[in-house]
């Protein structure tokens, strides 16, 4: 009985370490939001892949990252940053803006 207890634990810490290391795959990128304007203007991030992008908002108001074409929406404090999770999503132009700003900021994120 011991050792069907030991290779469950061992069945369940490979199966957690394996996805502790897919995340810690995840590729990264970063995006600064600025006078109501993403930086770079463009992102390049690869298809088929799950990203992180941290968005950092430099101004001194509210800011809330939306893009209807990829399902993303959340909201960032002025002067602080959050990570949001893309993808993976299929080779092409995905539109992306502060939704409350959306004139000013509306730039898009291209998957190559």
């Amino acid at each position: 009985m011991k050792t069907t207890h030991a290779f469950i634990a061992l069945a369940i810490t490979s199966m957690a370490l394996s996805a502790a290391s897919a995340v810690a795959a995840e590729e990264a990128y970063s995006l600064t939001l600025k006078d109501h304007k993403f930086s770079p203007a463009e992102l390049i991030i690869p298809a088929d892949k799950r990203v992180k992008v941290t968005v950092k908002n430099l101004d001194s108001t509210p800011a809330e990252f939306e893009s209807d074409d990829f399902k993303a929406e959340k909201v960032i404090p002025a002067g602080k940053q959050v990570d949001i999770h893309i993808g993976p999503l299929k080779a092409g132009t995905y539109e992306f803006h502060d939704e409350y700003h959306e004139a000013a900021s509306k730039t898009h994120l291209s998957v190559k």
